[in-house]
């Protein structure tokens, strides 16, 4: 095995790879959108990268979403190039803190928001910055920070996106190009003839179970509820009795409304549909709960729509919905049911089996929602020697960054061998190799079971399981998960090849796509 040879990085601490090599001479050629599943060496392109760039004297700016990542990238280069003077910097920070901290140090991690705010105050500029990286770049859209920062990089400037997943909408991946200034899309996938020799297997098993009689009367009610409202908007003309009533539908029914009342209407029409849309969005999330999740989510769900209804402010489509004979007839059925979702009891065995099969065993279980995640780590902290974390963002009472870090330090110092954690553990940190990843659920985006997917299989061959309940929107959002990866493969293939024959031509017009 080679290592990365470099005066500014330390000798034999990198395993020298050709596809991280080939990527990197890219990216330093021209800028580049790098696309890489998760596991596979982003930071280290990054690290090729800030090495070339200081060694030629220009300075570097690597910015990542969370305060988190910026410790967490800060750490890996420190000890990889233990030579440069590397400073982090990040919001909690006063602005001149900050300005010192750019001022003083060849490498910058940062928080993205904290370099926007900065620069648009003049606090200081980026003219003496040779590199600047974008972690997690499928962000840069809309108004997030990466794209104030962007507007603020001059032609000298190198720019590099770093991403497991930038997502099957090519529109939105054309925006991130167009806004950080990405003239070319470099993508590897495990399969590549470069990348193959790194990678261990990764079996993907589905394991289906049967909705139980008790769950299945509850949705049967709650779809008829939603096909009474359903109707109602029909006959409002708001919708044709032919199109489905997802939830995507009522989103798009809601934004036509709210368009409708910005413009000034007032009218009894509008104001009962966004009243019957309110309700029916409801519903769906009842019913997707009771398919996917659990009774003990449903409950969870329904005790906060009660508690709604009652409060002064109470949301008036809460309220007639709560009125609802049918309605009280699944809060009755919920409330003294004991039947739990099929899915608990297969996730416990599974993970007792994985646990028992090897003591140095390590599972990481993803969920939509946290309450089905506290109603799990309830359940798996009962099998014999599962030692559990809970890993939830910051909002509503969550854990704190300080407190995330320590529960996957523990992951990875084998304090606990489970950890269930809800979308905050699917970007970018670095979690300890696991031997199974297991999706409580499916979830319809791409780019999020793509990092889910990849947390395992990364220094040894690893296992995917996908609990499916059977004729649910677990299968829709399988098979939606599937469709976008294909298509977002394609997609990244027919862009680059657009955005190639720009840069032959000169234009690089990427709104001509």
């Amino acid at each position: 095995m080679g290592y990365v040879s470099h005066p500014n990085i330390i000798p034999e601490a990198v395993e020298e790879r050709k596809y991280q090599t080939a990527m990197a001479e890219g990216c330093l050629r021209a800028n580049t959108l790098v696309v890489l599943p998760t596991g596979l060496g982003k930071t280290i392109i990054a690290l090729h990268l800030a090495a070339a760039s200081i060694h030629e004297g220009g300075k570097v700016l690597l910015m990542a979403p969370t305060k988190p990542l910026v410790d967490q990238h800060a750490s890996v280069l420190s000890k990889l190039m233990p030579d440069t003077k590397i400073g982090t910097m990040n919001g909690l920070m006063k602005p001149k803190t900050r300005k010192k901290i750019a001022d003083g140090n060849d490498l910058i991690v940062s928080t993205p928001q904290s370099v926007a705010n900065d620069l648009e105050n003049g606090m200081y500029t980026l003219e003496d910055f040779r590199l600047v990286i974008y972690d997690e770049a499928h962000r840069g859209t809309g108004n997030y920070a990466y794209v104030t920062v962007a507007r603020h990089c001059d032609k000298n400037i190198r720019s590099v996106g770093l991403t497991a997943s930038p997502g099957s909408d090519i529109a939105k991946v054309e925006e991130v190009c167009r806004n950080l200034g990405f003239v070319r899309i470099d993508t590897r996938m495990e399969d590549d003839p470069d990348v193959a020799p790194y990678i261990h297997d990764t079996y993907v098993k589905r394991i289906e179970v049967n909705m139980p009689e008790e769950l299945l009367n509850i949705t049967g009610i709650l779809k008829g509820l939603l096909d009474h409202y359903f109707e109602e908007l029909v006959g409002l003309r708001l919708t044709k009795e032919n199109w489905p009533p997802s939830t995507t539908h009522m989103l798009m029914i809601g934004e036509s409304l709210q368009r409708r009342l910005r413009r000034g209407e007032k009218s009894a029409v509008l104001y009962r549909g966004l009243t019957v849309q309110a309700v029916c969005i409801k519903i769906l999330h009842a019913i997707n709960l009771a398919e996917t999740q659990g009774m003990s989510s449903l409950r969870s769900y329904m005790t906060k729509l009660n508690d709604d209804s009652h409060a002064q402010k109470g949301n008036k489509g809460g309220k007639e919905l709560v009125a609802r004979k049918e309605y009280l007839d699944v809060w009755n059925a919920v409330i003294t049911s004991r039947t739990e979702h099929p899915k608990v009891s297969k996730l416990m065995s599974l993970v007792s089996q994985i646990l028992n099969s090897d003591g140095s065993a390590k599972v990481m279980v993803f969920t939509q929602y946290r309450d089905t995640c506290d109603v799990l780590v309830g359940k798996l902290s009962s099998i014999e020697g599962a030692r559990v974390g809970k890993l939830i963002g910051q909002s509503k009472g969550g854990l704190r960054q300080k407190e995330q870090i320590e529960i996957l330090n523990e992951f990875r110092n084998g304090i606990r061998n489970v950890i269930v954690a809800t979308s905050v553990g699917e970007e970018g940190l670095d979690i300890a190799s696991t031997n199974a990843v297991i999706f409580y659920e499916p979830v319809p985006s791409e780019i999020r079971t793509v990092q889910r997917r990849g947390r395992t299989g990364r220094k040894n061959d690893g296992e995917v399981y996908v609990l499916i309940a059977k004729g649910t929107m677990d299968e829709v959002f399988e098979n939606s998960s599937k469709k976008k990866e294909d298509q977002m493969h394609s997609g990244l293939e027919k862009l680059n090849r657009e955005l190639s024959l720009s840069a032959e031509d000169g234009q690089m017009k990427l709104g001509d796509f």
